[in-house]
């Protein structure tokens, strides 16, 4: 049974349907837009979100940036009513089907709950793999379906995680063949600095020593995405001080 707050979110959120709808149909530029003239919002966005988070946001803000992915959602499901393809009802309820088929753990098939809940993680994990591999029985790629567009760094990460997951041997990638690594101060120390006897001369043997890195990363738990969007800001905020 609907609780108070949940109606109270089904109303706002019809209410930004219906003026999602307006904006479409009256206004030129919001009109204009298509699948592909939103991708790119899309994207920045999502990266919106994750700065509001790894800076700490305040709520606000954060409720702010979430506001706008779920612009969005909305906007590519009008779009699709408006071909006669889906409604938003439809991403929703696919979704939410999604969650209970997945989430076997926690679930039953008909979404009420389990008499009782795993433990661990590891007991999770296993369930969920199970519950994919249920959902697609011809793939037999554990790499598929990874997009082809996520940044490098991520992409490694989760091929790693990938592999593991479907029983493959990932220990042999890591950095014996580098003699270590420290930071990078300058490409003509690079070597010197990273404690390399020589830095990767060419971009084959550079992605091996990053997929290398992030090999390792993932082995120490670590997030190498995140790393290295935090060294960045470092290094953007140490040179906007005043020398």
């Amino acid at each position: 049974m609907p609780t108070p707050t949940s109606a109270k979110n089904s109303d706002e959120l019809e209410e930004l349907i219906r003026t999602i709808a307006a904006l479409r149909e009256h206004c030129p530029w919001m009109g204009g837009l298509t699948h592909e003239s939103l991708v790119e919002y899309l994207v920045e966005e999502a990266y919106e979100v994750v700065d509001s988070i790894e800076a700490g946001a305040v709520d606000d803000e954060l409720r702010g940036e979430l506001g706008d992915v779920l612009l969005q959602v909305v906007l590519h499901a009008r779009l699709a009513e408006e071909r006669g393809s889906f409604v938003f009802a439809d991403v929703v309820r696919g979704i939410n089907a999604k969650m209970v088929r997945r989430n076997q753990h926690v679930f039953k098939p008909d979404g009420s709950l389990q008499d009782s809940f795993p433990a661990s993680v590891e007991e999770i994990i296993v369930k969920w793999d199970a519950a994919k591999r249920a959902e697609k029985p011809e793939r037999k790629d554990p790499f598929e379906g990874i997009p082809p567009h996520l940044p490098a760094l991520a992409a490694a990460q989760k091929s790693l995680d990938r592999a593991a997951r479907a029983g493959l041997d990932v220990s042999g990638l890591d950095m014996s063949g580098f003699d270590g690594a420290a930071r990078l101060v300058h490409p003509q120390s690079a070597p010197a600095a990273v404690g390399l006897s020589a830095f990767p001369a060419s971009e084959e043997a550079l992605g091996e020593f990053l997929f290398a890195v992030v090999a390792g990363a993932r082995e120490q738990g670590l997030d190498a995405e995140r790393a290295l969007r935090s060294a960045v800001r470092s290094f953007q905020n140490n040179q906007a001080q005043p020398s």
